[in-house]
């Protein structure tokens, strides 16, 4: 086995290393305190020197080959220093604890992202396509060529980008923009590589294939994104840029001023920061602890730095700020038999693909009556023109009213203007050109989602700002109503990923909010992604921030305790660095100290610093006053 994988095989087995050196300092102070055997103390203590030193070491080495002076270095010097003089307590504990917080911080930071492995696999892997012979093969995806004519069944995946020229049928577009309502296809119309069709056939002519069409532009947009963000680095590797030098200059030049050995090695132990090793770890782990116990999942140090520094919050609306599910919300009777008419409108709905049909069929429920629908025109882009029982039945919106000569008086023209300024979608039903029923359907903003927006413009962030795949009409009402900064409509995830990208180059710290596969870009390439739980994998594999159970509640609640979590680890760096300069101050000017009292105030600086992280598993975002008028 070569230099290399021997190097490499033992840094896998780092932790487990970590906790053997743990098993054999008990048994060391075991064999001290409780039995008295001091020679298996000192044993079990040698021990667990060397076997930790090991991977700390070859750390050490390998930063020393790129010229660089890490924390390996100085922790490397100081365990053989104390080695050196016997001091084996002391060596053995200073590995266990370098190990112990690198396990800890790896444990939290080291979260394996399985996005662009789910997203391959959710990519269409076959298609039917129409052969030589007229009949419909299922060949690979990579055989199918610009040109080609494609069949989609019902349930079956849209192979490629490409134009409807046969059939009808409802498709589920969640993957592309976001929207949970499906899209009715017909002829002409534009389909997506990677959408369901839900019901119905289709036959299609591929417009583009592979990586060029959008789904696999959504694929390669995540994975440029994931590959530009750098991998977590500890503070403690930055600060060691400078400290470690600084110690060992400062050793040296103690040794050549008083040539004393030991007091140049204690100066290299008391330097050695035990309570940094571990206080940056403990804070992110307890910081994470309460995350989770609350339903959110933070994913590593970085992301915590980065969430608690946020001034900008961009958010996907469907199934984020709304519930993602339309619902009839409103209703007008203009008619004398309303049972009647619904009973119309169930049997025509029942047959329909309208993305709307659902809502309708759930606000109705099942009839006293079910007629059966003669005759069924789809009307592009207005609705259905049917025939029950010889009685003509238009269901649609006002323009296939206004084509089929269906007369609407003043209240009817104002209450459909005055429902569509609301954001609702409109579906009017006549019965033999008399308009009997107005139907208004919308997708609900999720409940005190405006007070969870309100508590985090408190905490700073000073720019809320919606991207959706849906209408800008209905964007815009959304904002006004929540209170946004911005809002826009008919975005793609090209389009919110870009957006996106020009506020950071405006040089603001973006988190951005989504739930679909379509927003996996955006997770992606914003510096904090927070993804719904109820989400899609892809999402929750992508994004940094989890909310379990899809509960915006809990954003509040997340941030703050990001920010506090923040606040901590400056708090234990602190500690930890002050800690150090009064021990080797104290060292170097006063008689009193010595490597004991040292080690005893590590020890206690540790315990601080611990205690201090624990904190963070009791924090509770504080509740908003709210001042009521005198007036």
């Amino acid at each position: 086995m070569s230099k290399m994988n021997i190097q490499k095989t033992i840094l896998n087995y780092k932790n487990q290393i970590a906790f053997l050196s743990l098993f054999l300092i008990v048994i060391a102070f075991s064999g001290h305190y409780l039995l008295g055997l001091e020679k298996l103390s000192q044993i079990a203590l040698m021990i667990a020197s060397i076997i930790g030193i090991i991977p700390i070491a070859i750390q050490a080495y390998q930063s020393i080959r790129v010229k660089v002076i890490s924390i390996d270095v100085l922790v490397t010097i100081a365990v053989i220093g104390a080695f050196v003089i016997k001091n084996y307590e002391e060596s053995a504990i200073v590995t266990f604890l370098f190990l112990f917080g690198s396990y800890l911080e790896k444990k939290t930071l080291n979260k394996t992202r399985s996005a662009i492995k789910e997203l391959t696999e959710m990519a269409p892997e076959t298609a039917l396509k129409k052969m030589s012979d007229g009949m419909y093969q299922e060949v690979s995806i990579n055989l199918v060529e610009v040109g080609d004519f494609l069949q989609v069944k019902t349930g079956s995946k849209v192979p490629v980008d490409g134009k409807v020229i046969e059939g009808e049928g409802s498709i589920d577009e969640a993957s592309i923009t976001g929207e949970s309502v499906p899209v009715n296809k017909k002829q002409s119309d534009h389909v997506f590589a990677g959408t369901i069709l839900e019901n119905g056939t289709l036959h299609i002519i591929a417009e583009k294939v592979g990586e060029d069409t959008t789904f696999g532009k959504i694929i390669e947009l995540v994975e440029s994104a994931q590959d530009s963000k750098s991998e977590a680095e500890r503070f403690i590797d930055k600060f060691s840029t400078f400290y470690t030098p600084l110690v060992l200059v400062l050793a040296i030049i103690v040794y050549l001023i008083w040539q004393d050995i030991e007091l140049a090695i204690t100066i290299l132990v008391l330097g050695c920061p035990g309570a940094l090793v571990i206080g940056v770890p403990v804070s992110n782990v307890a910081g994470i602890g309460n995350g989770a116990k609350q339903g959110i999942l933070l994913k590593g140090s970085e992301v915590i730095h980065d969430f608690s520094k946020i001034d900008t919050i961009v958010f996907d609306k469907t199934g984020t700020l709304t519930i993602g599910k339309p619902v009839v919300s409103s209703v007008e009777y203009y008619g004398a038999d309303l049972k009647k008419t619904l009973g119309y409108l169930y049997s025509i709905e029942k047959e329909s693909l309208h993305p709307l049909a659902k809502a309708i069929l759930d606000y109705i429920g099942e009839p006293a009556t079910n007629y059966r629908v003669l005759k069924n025109e789809v009307v592009k882009g207005g609705g259905i023109i049917a025939d029950i029982e010889g009685i003509r039945i238009v269901v649609g919106n006002q323009k296939l009213m206004i084509d089929e000569h269906i007369e609407l008086d003043q209240k009817m023209l104002e209450d459909i203007k005055n429902f569509e300024l609301k954001g609702h979608s409109i579906v009017l039903t006549a019965v033999d050109n008399e308009l009997e029923l107005l139907m208004c359907i919308k997708d609900q903003i999720r409940p005190d989602v405006k007070k969870q927006l309100d508590q985090l413009r408190k905490q700073g962030a000073k720019n809320l700002i919606i991207l959706s795949g849906d209408n800008q009409g209905t964007v815009g009402l959304v904002s006004k109503e929540l209170g946004m900064t911005e809002a826009y409509g008919n975005m793609l995830p090209e389009d919110k990923q870009a957006f996106i990208k020009k506020l950071q180059r405006e040089h603001k710290i973006v988190a951005f909010v989504g739930d679909g596969i379509n927003d996996s870009p955006s997770l992606a390439t914003a510096q904090v992604g927070i993804a719904m739980g109820n989400g899609t994998d892809v999402a929750i594999e992508t994004g940094d921030v989890v909310l379990m159970n899809s509960d915006i509640s809990k954003l509040p609640h997340a941030f703050g305790l990001a920010k506090a979590t923040a606040r901590n680890m400056k708090q234990n760096i602190g500690i930890a660095i002050g800690v150090v300069l009064w021990l080797i101050i104290s060292l170097l000017f006063s008689e009193w100290m010595n490597m004991s009292i040292g080690m005893l105030v590590h020890e206690a600086s540790i315990l601080i610093v611990i205690l201090n992280g624990m904190r963070l598993l009791k924090y509770k975002r504080k509740p908003t006053i709210r001042w009521k008028s005198s007036i």
